[in-house]
């Protein structure tokens, strides 16, 4: 019986990957890769191994059912098993419903953390999520919910740090939700294709936001940040 692991590649940059992710991809037999790993990335794994690209666009709910049944059905052949997911597997990559289909039918399933875009991608731009100055504490959260739900407005903070991940398709509604608790004078960044040298930062307000990301037209993969750590961002190391 072969193995499966959920492997985070990081948040973009193929550098950013763990060492112990990247030992693991040198060896693995089947690779089933997102939308967002790098090609440079997947050089690394050897020339025989099997490639499946299971990137997602929203709507494709059937795909995942597929995903972890193939996870499954490659394992059984005695192979090792690589499902290589931008970022962490378990912060909004749907890790844990992978793993935990993987487990029930018996096969072994191991977790690589990988660095989350969550953190990664603001300090790509000079932005900490916490700082003793302006932050003691950061909220990471989705922009889009399962089953298209809605935003639960009990998530978001009225203080601190807010780091919004695929929040761009429902821009308008984030910004009608996130003004009820927060100043329309609230520093806000949008950071598009953050770690990599194609990264472009906008900082605005609040009050823009959603102009700021239409006017740019502002396309995923991109992150949007919330709050007074923004301020640092002239004065820290930052990838344009």
């Amino acid at each position: 019986m072969g193995k499966v692991y959920l492997i985070g590649a990081g948040p973009g940059d193929p550098e950013l990957i763990t060492l112990k992710g990247l030992k693991i991809l040198k060896i693995a037999d089947v690779i089933l890769y997102d939308r967002l790993i790098s090609k440079d990335l997947l050089k690394e794994s050897k020339a025989e191994a099997e490639k499946i690209y299971v990137g997602k666009e929203l709507g494709e709910a059937n795909l995942q059912e597929w995903i972890n049944k193939t996870l499954v059905e490659k394992a059984k052949g005695n192979k090792i098993v690589v499902r290589l997911k931008g970022g962490d597997p378990y912060v909004f990559g749907r890790g844990e419903e992978e793993c935990y289909y993987v487990i029930s039918k018996g096969i072994e399933c191991e977790v690589i953390p990988g660095i989350s875009s969550a953190i990664a991608v603001p300090a790509y731009a000079g932005i900490p999520v916490t700082s003793r100055w302006f932050s003691s504490g950061f909220t990471v959260i989705t922009g889009n919910r399962a089953n298209g739900n809605e935003i639960d407005e009990d998530y978001i903070p009225k203080k601190g740090t807010l780091v919004i991940l695929m929040g761009l398709s429902n821009v308008k509604k984030l910004q009608e939700v996130l003004l009820k608790t927060r100043s329309k004078d609230t520093h806000v960044a949008i950071i598009q294709n953050g770690t990599l040298e194609s990264q472009k930062v906008y900082i605005s307000t609040l009050e823009n936001l959603s102009k700021i990301v239409e006017q740019n037209e502002i396309r995923s993969p991109a992150i949007i940040v919330i709050g007074e750590v923004i301020k640092l961002r002239d004065s820290l190391w930052k990838l344009s």
